[in-house]
């Protein structure tokens, strides 16, 4: 049955449909990056706040600002925007399908239509899936990166923007001149602070062209720190047809964990659904939360992908079978990360790292450690790092950690090691190649990427681990390395590596 409002009813019992009348939503919110995240976390929630009879003037119209969003908005619309979630659990499947979102900007040159609605009074949210490295932060400063060629070409041409930040400022600016009212800006990306990086980027941007209208929108528009979370792998041709066998004919169904967590500042200047109703935490401790969840969650991700790539190994819960894969995420967080995580509520470090441990290895998740490793060098500055830098400055051990910049400095060398190639998985991966195989040689010459490794290069405890480490790689293979890391073997029996 292909999926539509008309074909709605008639789907199987098996599937979970709205029982609320579509036809009666109005949009409050604009979002910014349909993937499968979006649909299968925020969308949902408010799927579910819609079923309680809630909130229906809260409708989501969806949104993108690159063309290759226009082949996910002539999907979504020939299903009447709505989206299969399929639960994968070990203990069983179910599907549902969310009806939240109700229209899909048209994409095109200058954002024209995107600004209008935007603009529009009745949007209230404007909220972002952009990823990680979408904020335009320059990795060293910390900064917005003024001088990237879409930010000097939106400060030029503020009318007719290239970026989803450019569109957000030209729509402010008409609501300011209008006197309509600001909106909140909410950024549902993994990022330590999003609602604080989101503002920095608005901000700066609209500086570079107007320097009252970046006054205005710091003064009436809020950006909410929130931590989101749940796994949700890329659609293929499994889950296409996987939506098929249970009896819909979905072009982007979504397959999720039976896990969802949401916590958010409340701070929305144009009010806000009642998310608190059907599961979502406000709290003014998101940053507590969000450590907990990029140190523990998004780290551990990094912690195996990389050796499980080296390994052609093809989904994280397959690299959870492995056991020295599992036993080093084991040792790494136990030992490397917990200690410098402070307990939320509900939930200490310890008790965080088992609820994970147990995620990561759920079969029936088909998430791909290609996926999951895509973009590093946004990751690991933003989920290791820190860590790294932690245990510097407490003395406590870095060896697992090194050993995890080695595995990626070995991943990106670009071959796997049974002779396979590894292709292009990150947006700077010519750069990363080219280290890496110098890296082969001189290990130090991985740490000397300063936009990522910052004053870690000049560490003697973090750089002698890390070229050990890398040598082994090299020389005895990277299960050797897990090993001798797992089995608390002397390091000394290795010869140190040059500095």
């Amino acid at each position: 049955m292909i999926l539509s409002n008309q074909s709605l009813n008639s789907l199987p019992d098996i599937i979970s449909k709205p029982t609320y009348d579509r036809r009666a939503l109005t949009p409050g919110i604009v979002h910014i990056g349909l993937g499968n995240f979006h649909r299968a976390h925020q969308s949902w929630y408010l799927h579910r706040l819609l079923e309680m009879g809630l909130n229906h003037d809260w409708a989501i119209i969806g949104a993108g600002v690159r063309p290759f969003d226009t082949e996910q908005r002539e999907k979504l619309l020939s299903q009447d925007c709505l989206s299969t979630l399929i639960e994968l659990d070990p203990s069983g499947k179910s599907a549902e399908v969310v009806g939240s979102m109700i229209d899909y900007v048209p994409i095109e040159d200058g954002n024209g239509a995107l600004i209008v609605q935007m603009a529009d009074p009745v949007i209230r949210i404007v909220a972002l899936t952009v990823t990680e490295g979408g904020y335009y932060i320059d990795p060293v400063t910390k900064a917005l990166n003024s001088a990237h060629p879409d930010i000097e070409y939106d400060a030029s041409n503020p009318s007719a923007p290239r970026t989803a930040f450019g569109s957000i400022i030209a729509a402010l600016k008409i609501r300011c001149e209008r006197n309509i009212g600001p909106f909140t800006l909410q950024s549902c990306d993994n990022l330590q602070g999003n609602g604080d990086i989101l503002r920095q980027t608005i901000i700066s941007l609209a500086k570079m062209s107007d320097v009252k209208l970046a006054q205005w929108i710091e003064a009436q528009c809020t950006f909410p720190n929130s931590m989101v979370d749940c796994i949700v792998p890329a659609t293929g041709a499994r889950e296409l047809e996987l939506a098929k066998q249970i009896g819909v004919d979905d072009q982007v169904p979504v397959t999720h964990e039976n896990f969802r967590q949401w916590v958010l500042e409340d701070a929305f200047c144009a009010g806000r659904p009642q998310w608190e109703k059907v599961g979502a935490t406000f709290s003014d401790n998101v940053h507590g939360f969000e450590t907990q969840k990029i140190r523990i969650l998004n780290a551990g991700h990094q912690i195996i992908v990389n050796i499980a790539e080296i390994l052609n190994i093809e989904t994280i819960s397959e690299a959870m079978e492995h056991a020295q894969i599992h036993a080093f995420f084991r040792k790494v967080q136990a030992e490397e990360i917990a200690p410098h995580v402070a307990q939320v509520a509900g939930m200490n470090p310890q008790q965080y790292v088992d609820l994970i441990e147990r995620r990561f290895s759920n079969p029936e998740i088909i998430d791909t450690v290609r996926r999951v490793a895509f973009d590093g060098s946004s990751r690991h500055p933003g989920f290791i790092l820190p860590t790294v830098h932690d245990g510097l400055a407490t003395g406590s051990s870095i060896e697992g950690l090194a050993l995890v910049e080695a595995a990626w400095a070995r991943m990106c060398e670009g071959t796997r090691e049974d002779g396979s190639i590894i292709v292009s998985n990150d947006p700077f991966w010519d750069t990363l190649v080219a280290t890496a195989k110098q890296a082969k040689v001189e290990p130090q010459a991985w740490l000397e990427m300063r936009n990522t490794y910052g004053d870690l290069a000049d560490k003697p405890q973090f750089q002698s681990a890390f070229c050990r480490w890398l040598m082994m790689i090299w020389d005895r293979g990277v299960e050797a390395a897990l090993e001798s890391y797992c089995g608390n073997q002397s390091l000394l029996q290795h010869a140190e590596a040059p500095l």
